[in-house]
């Protein structure tokens, strides 16, 4: 009798134990999803800023995009602009640029972040991207 309250209590144990990480187990692979999809959201928000960048003519400047995905995420795009000869109302990086190769460049800042209505641990979510592209 002794024996069976003892091996019922090492079994409750482990499986108290076994819950305990398996909770863990989720919330990390949960919170490891929803990085991967920010950092995929980032490069896909690079791609869209240069396309509208590009649609405009430098006379009116695309200086900040906000975007939103699937009511999870903001997406906060800002481009900066290099290059000589450029308007005054845009952005400016840098203006004195040394090749002409590189006149016509945009610097974009993206930042996605998971939306705080979003059930979320002790960190938030949000990944920053930062590229220098052609236009």
């Amino acid at each position: 009798m002794l024996t069976a309250i003892v091996f019922i209590l090492i079994i409750g144990t482990i499986l108290a134990i076994t819950v305990s990480l398996m909770g863990n187990t989720t919330q990390k692979t949960t919170n490891r999803y929803l990085y991967e999809q920010a950092q995929l959201l980032a490069r896909s928000a690079a791609e869209y800023a240069v396309m509208a960048a590009q649609s405009q003519n430098l006379a009116n400047c695309l200086k900040k995009i906000d975007m939103q995905y699937q009511n999870l995420y903001d997406i906060n795009i800002t481009l900066h602009y290099v290059g000589s000869g450029l308007p005054t109302n845009c952005p400016i990086l840098a203006n004195d640029v040394g090749h002409p190769e590189s006149n016509g460049s945009v610097l974009i800042d993206i930042w996605v972040h998971l939306k705080p209505s979003v059930s979320q641990n002790e960190n938030p979510i949000s990944y920053f991207r930062r590229t220098l592209q052609k236009l």
